[in-house]
């Protein structure tokens, strides 16, 4: 019964940060239109980084640069009231939020500023590793040559350039800024009435009835039918209930979990 179900909708082949190798027969399988980043962790384990581009680091950037504008606000007015005393703390304040910010954020907030955060960026090493003290120092200390000739030109320049969209600080410090993976949420099946398989079911049919419950929100109607008509015969169910049958069916298998 397997063979007539959806074929798996796994992950397609990736456009990494290097040329795709070329398969035994000849042809080029094509990459999809995400760029990826593949790494090897010092445990030997396979990251697919996905690298930020310059606009949703552009945005990350402002946002950081009114918050810092806005801490530097709120130290004024009140440094203000402490005469030349408050003054010396606002240099000191001013050298910290300028030159500090950045740093402090990256290293001890998992590579995420404020900004970063908020568009869900992160900064990493090379090898997907946490970013340390030394190399965000050397990225964040980069910037003003970013910053050359004005409005970051270089920056944007290196980053478009480069396949891992790096500023010269990255490749001084050896990190990425990556979009955070998150966790694909598992879809939820109809609530509907649990059914028994009117046969045993193998670990692949079962497992297939399960994703076909699952993923049927997403196809249309027309191929909804078409599956479902097809298995309509070993379930022993006319066609136009054979999609309720396997979504109960489906029910019973996972159960309340």
């Amino acid at each position: 019964m397997s063979d007539v179900l959806m074929p798996d909708n796994g992950p397609g082949p990736s456009a990494e940060a290097v040329s795709l190798p070329a398969p035994a027969d000849g042809r080029r399988e094509l990459p999809d239109l995400d760029s990826r980043y593949r790494v090897e962790t010092p445990e030997g384990i396979d990251l697919a980084l996905r690298p930020a581009g310059v606009l949703p680091r552009a945005l990350a950037f402002l946002i950081d640069l009114a918050i810092r504008g806005a801490i530097l606000i709120a130290a004024f007015t009140t440094m203000n009231l402490l005469g030349d005393f408050g003054a010396g703390l606002l240099l000191i304040m001013l050298f910290l939020v300028n030159w500090w910010y950045m740093v402090l954020f990256e290293v001890l907030n998992q590579g995420r500023s404020p900004g970063k955060a908020i568009l869900g960026l992160r900064v990493v090493m090379d090898d997907g590793t946490p970013v340390g003290w030394g190399p965000s120092l050397t990225r964040n200390l980069l910037r003003f040559v970013d910053m050359l000739p004005f409005g970051y030109l270089l920056g944007i320049l290196s980053s478009l350039l480069h396949p891992g969209f790096k500023r010269l600080g990255d490749l001084a410090a050896g990190t990425l800024v990556v979009y955070g993976e998150t966790a694909p949420s598992r879809p939820t099946l109809p609530e509907v009435a649990p059914l028994r398989s009117p046969f045993p079911l193998s670990l692949d049919e079962q497992r297939a009835l399960v994703a076909f419950a699952e993923r049927q929100a997403s196809l249309s109607p027309a191929r909804r039918a078409e599956i479902a008509e097809l298995l309509a015969g070993p379930l022993e169910v006319h066609p136009s209930l054979a999609e309720a049958e396997i979504t109960g069916i489906a029910r019973g298998l996972v159960g309340d979990a």
